[in-house]
């Protein structure tokens, strides 16, 4: 998949450095994005992340270094959750917009989900947004409803059907 700007493709061997840069050790992303955290490039268990159909790299085209990642959660009933993450080196660049309506887009006209979710933790406006301006609307929230980074988090869900797009 591609936009102006970006590729969304599989994630490779060859990205681990960059996956763990922007991903799994900058603090900033893990604040709003849950992943594991890994303290270094060394101790980073990158082969989880391999061959997964469910997670995509979002790299730039230009030097196709990936920048961060977008998954999909099926939930059945043709309907799925999608969650994404941008290294914070990257932040309001409009790069995670470009990339989720690329993947809505993708979702809708290439597989069978014909309803996608997406949520947030209270707070992380940046990504509300990124929801909104792909034609998301609110759908409901839900107090407490997990533990991360040792806190009861809630979840704020966004929602779009394809029919909307």
């Amino acid at each position: 998949m591609e936009t102006e700007r970006l590729i969304l493709d599989s994630i490779r061997e060859s990205d681990k450095e960059d996956y763990y840069h922007n991903i799994s050790h900058d603090k900033k992303v893990l604040e709003t994005f849950i992943c594991r955290y890994a303290e270094t490039l060394e101790d980073f268990d990158f082969s989880s992340y391999l061959g997964r159909s469910d997670l995509f790299a979002i790299r730039l085209k230009e030097t196709e270094r990936l920048i961060g990642i977008i998954s999909l959660f099926d939930e059945g009933n043709n309907a799925c959750e999608i969650g994404y993450g941008i290294g914070s080196d990257y932040w309001n660049q409009g790069y995670a917009t470009e990339a989720v309506e690329r993947f809505l887009k993708y979702l809708f006209e290439e597989t069978s989900y014909r309803t996608v979710y997406a949520s947030y933790f209270p707070g992380n406006d940046a990504s509300r947004r990124v929801m909104e301006k792909c034609g998301m609307l609110y759908d409901h929230s839900s107090e407490k409803e997990l533990s991360y980074l040792g806190v009861e988090r809630d979840l704020i869900y966004y929602v779009i059907r394809k029919e909307r797009l």
